[in-house]
């Protein structure tokens, strides 16, 4: 009995040992499985990834580009909720609380273009923020009916936007390829003015000045020296360096005014319903038109970002996704009393000229825009950045827009009828809304939409061109040369 004990005490002790060496052998290949997914893990993180959509950026160096981001366009996504409010007749301390939550919507709403949630969001590195479309309409609708009923017109107008996108496929096939690259192009144009009042020193009494045009111009050469004498990735950092150089150069000439600083105190929460959304059917109908503007101008961003940046066209579930972001993004930001966020022309321009479209990269930039509405003091440093070092900045980066627009019509092709739909649409648009009084005869809701927007005038003009010109113009002349 006992050697039969011992015996199955010697043959418990043998399975115990090879329980014990095979669980040893799974932990070996575990630790082997984790250090290989470790190593592959660092070697997909890569600065290289800056040029790809996505990939790992090492975050030091991600962090940069993403600032560029932000700085390129802070100043002009505050500007609008200042003058539209003041024509709401709202106090400086209410202005000055929105203009923090505006700042934390653009950084949300950037995240979700980003890395969508469901069908919202292009999974493109579009940077949103406040948009100059609305600046009239708003301001007017302010004037009439208060602040809150532009609230209310805003979260009409959203919802619509964004269900539009989301059934975009049914309408797409509108926009081709000739209408796309009219209205890119119309962009870019319309953006000069933006550009050259920046560089003058924006809306002050000292624009044009000899301080600013100084300003504005180091910051141009900066840039432009950077971009040529960097070597490797730093060259796509030229914008920062220019706007770092300017800004500079603007506290040594007392430029800056960093006195106010503090005055919002160190955190500052987004407060929702700051006030209550109204009503009114005029107000709504005029905003949601605009709202369709701004969607043509979201489109054309979104393809001259993917055409400059990534080159390739653009995708109709991409054009879906940036839509429905911008329209249900802009009715969430009316529930936090600010104004519509859409994609930035100023973004798309930077990525034209540094072909940076890394989605983590750019989400760093987002990170900060949230910071930045989280605490005041972040925000205060951004905004104090002057105009003439944002003019002397953007001024190339807007020239590029045009040029990827030029680049798009190549694309599709110079043929008769391309010829004819990009020649008049771009004309007319252009030239008649540098004559706004042209449209004097006109009633105000279609002088508010067009008299000043060539984006508007051009897409609706490429719209109906497109549709009503025979597709085989090139054809029939052909055979009519024949006979």
């Amino acid at each position: 009995m006992k050697e039969t004990a011992d015996g199955g005490a010697l043959t418990c002790g043998r399975e115990q040992n090879a329980d014990s060496l095979a669980e040893d052998g799974k932990n070996i290949e575990i630790k082997r499985m984790i250090k290989e997914n470790i190593m592959k893990s660092n070697a997909e993180i890569s600065i290289n990834n800056i040029y790809r959509l996505d990939g790992r950026v090492p975050l030091g160096k991600a962090i940069p580009f993403g600032l560029q981001h932000v700085l390129a366009m802070f100043v002009a996504n505050l500007t609008p909720i200042v003058i539209v409010t003041a024509a709401a007749g709202l106090e400086t301390s209410q202005t000055a609380a929105l203009i923090q939550n505006a700042m934390f919507i653009a950084g949300v709403a950037t995240l979700i273009q980003l890395y969508p949630v469901w069908r919202i969001g292009a999974k493109l590195p579009i940077v949103m923020g406040v948009s100059f479309t609305f600046v009239t309409i708003l301001s007017s609708v302010g004037a009439k009916y208060g602040y809150p009923a532009i609230l209310g017109a805003i979260l009409i107008g959203g919802l619509v936007e964004g269900t539009l996108g989301l059934f975009a496929k049914y309408w797409r096939k509108l926009i081709s390829p000739i209408v796309s690259a009219c209205v890119v192009t119309s962009i870019g144009f319309s953006l000069l003015t933006v550009g050259a009042r920046s560089f003058g020193g924006g809306y002050s009494d000292s624009f044009g000045s000899a301080t600013n045009l100084l300003i504005g111009t180091v910051t141009l050469l900066s840039c432009i020296l950077f971009n040529v004498f960097a070597k490797s990735f730093w060259k796509q950092l030229s914008v920062l360096f220019g706007l770092v150089v300017g800004y500079v150069l603007s506290i040594f000439l007392g430029v800056v005014d960093l006195s106010g600083l503090l005055d919002g105190g160190i955190l500052s929460l987004p407060r929702i319903l700051p006030f209550m959304p109204e009503f009114h059917a005029g107000a709504i109908l005029s905003v949601v038109v605009i709202f369709l503007v701004s969607a043509t101008e979201t489109i054309g961003d979104t393809t001259a970002m993917v055409a400059s940046g990534l080159d390739r066209d653009i995708t109709e579930k991409e054009i879906s996704g940036s839509l429905a972001c911008d329209g249900f993004a802009s009715s969430i930001s009316s529930l936090f009393g600010c104004l519509p966020v859409t994609s930035f022309s100023q973004n798309v321009g930077l990525i034209a000229m540094t072909k940076v479209v890394n989605r983590f990269t750019i989400m760093t930039g987002a990170f900060c825009m949230i910071l930045s509405g989280l605490f005041p003091p972040i925000g205060a440093f951004f905004a104090s950045l002057p105009d003439a070092v944002l003019g002397g900045c953007t001024i190339m980066m807007f020239g590029s827009i045009i040029i990827s627009g030029v680049q798009m019509l190549a694309r599709a092709g110079f043929s008769q009828r391309n010829t004819i739909i990009g020649s008049l649409s771009l004309s007319v648009g252009i030239g008649f809304t540098l004559l706004p009084e042209i449209f004097q005869i006109f009633p105000s809701i279609i002088q508010d939409v067009f008299a000043e927007n060539c984006v508007a005038v051009v897409f609706v003009l490429a719209i109906l061109l497109n549709l009503i010109l025979p597709e085989n113009m090139d054809i029939e002349k052909a055979v009519e040369a024949q006979e």
